[in-house]
């Protein structure tokens, strides 16, 4: 199929693409789509070796009820804030679809642009929030309630973060000028991205392993940020904590 085919059959959901419930819906249902292949293997690996050979920190455990207060968190942020601001938004910039699909290589090379530039703004505001106490303790420390990532961390953060990191996720594809669909398969990548970063699984198809020379850090390269804090703010490539003397490995 090609990219124009995709295109055409996206647009022939202009039902759907038109709703101003699109937005939050659409990245619930792939956020949570994303999760759920690691939240079977987190109930299946304290009962199967050979799952469990692949979690990072192997002597963590994965409860439901730490899982359901990730979820909790993740509905009560989408619901109380994304929901609004999302139909706010569809009211203040209306949806408008072009008939022609970007190029190959356009998108390709916009994909790779929006999420080297969420990285560095991630990065800035990672650092920020660990270096200035008082960040900490009001907006990120709740994310950190977990020193062993499993999927449904990803998003187990208070509005302040969700919401940051939503807008840099958002205004990226604008800033440089995307068709909207580079902007939702970056949407794709970005939340597939954070998923596996916060899975706590090191798979040997992980990411990291697939981009050479060590350029991107993956699970391992997140989960030693939770479990030690104080290293590795970026959240998938390592140059900028190799510039600021923050990488760390174990």
């Amino acid at each position: 199929m090609t990219l124009q085919h995709l295109w055409d059959f996206i647009r022939a959901q202009d039902a759907y693409l038109q709703s101003p419930f699109f937005p939050v819906l659409f990245s619930l249902t792939v956020y949570l789509g994303f999760c759920l292949p690691f939240i079977v293997l987190d109930l299946l690996s304290s009962k199967v070796a050979l799952l469990r050979q692949y979690r990072i920190q192997q002597k963590s455990q994965v409860s439901w009820s730490m899982m359901w207060c990730c979820l909790a968190q993740s509905l009560y942020n989408h619901l109380l804030y994304i929901f609004p601001l999302t139909v706010l938004h569809w009211y203040w910039r209306p949806v408008s679809y072009p008939t022609q699909a970007p190029g190959l290589f356009r998108l390709v090379w916009n994909i790779v642009a929006c999420l080297l530039l969420f990285d560095f703004q991630y990065f800035v505001w990672h650092l920020l929030h660990h270096k200035v106490p008082w960040l900490y303790q009001t907006f990120h420390k709740v994310h950190h309630k977990y020193t062993a990532t499993f999927a449904l961390t990803t998003e187990h953060s208070g509005a302040w973060e969700t919401l940051s990191l939503g807008f840099f996720a958002a205004v990226n594809p604008l800033l440089l000028g995307c068709h909207p669909m580079t902007e939702m398969l970056f949407f794709l990548l970005n939340i597939w991205l954070s998923v596996e970063d916060h899975s706590g699984y090191d798979f040997p198809w992980s990411t990291h392993r697939l981009v050479p020379f060590g350029l991107y850090g993956g699970a391992p390269h997140h989960d030693l940020h939770h479990l030690k804090f104080k290293s590795n703010y970026a959240p998938y490539f390592t140059h900028w904590d190799k510039l600021f003397g923050t990488l760390h490995s174990n």
